[in-house]
């Protein structure tokens, strides 16, 4: 059987060998410690550094395809192993497009998807390239790193352009992080559409799904969106379809959109706000709520083998992700929520609890989508406090 490697030790690769066992793949990863997520579970681990080109270079030997557990292995090595003949998925060219939030939005906008408004901020003359960006496009504004952000790290939200958006923008350009801008976006929701893209060029597509954030960090998933139209719903297929054939991705992608409302600037719909290459929060819940979970479908689209079904297993599924407490006794009120609710599935990531650091999740699934969310919630709130009000708390 061909080895995949995953490069990153991190969760996702965690659930991938659960995906590579029923395949029958054998999965090797790149872990940075034994301690890893990953390398607590998976029987060939390298440890090294996946931003070193000579530890990449020798966890690749052997490998008949490389992937990512994230978005960080640096471009140029990337480029240089599939120089040397190393079959990377997705790769550097692709891959570019979710590293850098700048190319992006630069090459989706050149292909007419429907963006935010955004503008690059100069490390010399930065004010007044912000000042004429809010001329157009109004306050509040939206500052990212173009590199390196996530679960809400890398981006800041400017109310107006007095003293302390000066100051945090001289601090940031001062540490050396290249800056964007973009227009607030007034959003009815945030939306994630999930699709698969095999080397051969064989695509599919799960159901368009709801996430909820708090803190920038999304705690809900709801599968599918509540009371998304068809046609709009085909829409944030397709566009994630055609946005994966034109990167030449081959792997997952996640495509994250505002669902937008009507307006005096249109009718509303869709704009993509960010890019992942890779298995995403936005689809964990289909480890039970879908025939292939994305995981599977992720290995199964880099050793090109034909794609699995994405069909749905219930009317609705939702997942609630697990972020530590203050009380790092997880086990007994795991125990609690197993006795509650025997149909929860609690998935645990191996990680030292620490507060709001994310841990595991729990999935529930059924046909009426308030109870399923009751449930989500509820076991997501008593691992986390040993209480079940559903309301964070």
């Amino acid at each position: 059987m061909p080895v995949v490697g995953m490069a990153g030790g991190g969760q996702l690769a965690r659930m991938t060998q659960q995906a590579a066992i029923a395949l029958g793949v054998p999965l090797r990863v790149l872990a940075a410690s034994p301690g890893d997520s990953a390398a607590r579970v998976v029987a060939d681990v390298r440890v090294g550094d996946d931003r070193s080109l000579d530890d990449l270079r020798a966890f690749a030997k052997g490998c008949d395809v490389v992937t990512f557990d994230h978005e960080h292995v640096p471009g140029p090595h990337i480029r240089d192993l599939e120089k040397s003949g190393v079959s990377c998925h997705p790769g550097s060219a692709a891959l570019a497009h979710a590293q850098d939030k700048l190319v992006m939005r630069e090459r989706l906008t050149g292909i007419g998807v429907p963006c935010p408004a955004y503008a690059h901020l100069p490390p010399s003359g930065p004010i007044p390239a912000l000042e004429g960006f809010a001329r157009e496009h109004g306050t509040p504004l939206v500052l990212k790193a173009t590199r390196g952000g996530y679960d809400g790290k890398g981006v800041w939200v400017i109310d107006d352009l007095g003293a302390r958006a000066r100051e945090l923008v001289g601090r940031l350009l001062a540490e050396g992080v290249d800056l964007m801008v973009e227009r607030h976006v007034p959003f009815r929701r945030e939306l994630a559409a999930v699709v698969a893209r095999s080397a051969y060029g064989q695509g599919a597509a799960y159901p368009v799904v709801e996430t909820v954030q708090q803190g920038g960090i999304c705690v809900e998933v709801i599968a599918p969106a509540p009371g998304l139209s068809r046609d709009l719903a085909a829409e944030a297929q397709r566009l994630a379809l055609a946005v994966a054939d034109e990167l030449g991705v081959v792997g997952l992608l996640a495509v994250e959109l505002f669902e937008t409302p009507p307006s005096g600037d249109g009718p509303g719909g869709l704009l993509v706000n960010e890019l992942a290459m890779r298995p995403h929060n936005s689809g964990h819940w289909t480890i039970e709520g879908a025939r292939t979970s994305q995981f599977e479908q992720h290995l199964r689209a880099v050793l090109d083998l034909p794609l699995g079904s994405t069909e749905p297993t219930a009317p609705y599924t939702v997942m609630a992700n697990v972020l530590g407490g203050d009380d790092p006794d997880v086990y007994r009120r795991y125990i609690h929520v197993m006795a509650h609710d025997p149909g929860v599935k609690v998935h645990f990531y191996g990680k030292d609890v620490r507060p709001g650091r994310k841990i595991g999740h729990v999935t529930a699934l059924g046909g009426d989508l308030a109870e399923v969310r009751e449930r989500a919630r509820h076991a997501a709130d008593y691992l986390r406090w040993g209480t079940g009000t559903g309301d964070g708390r």
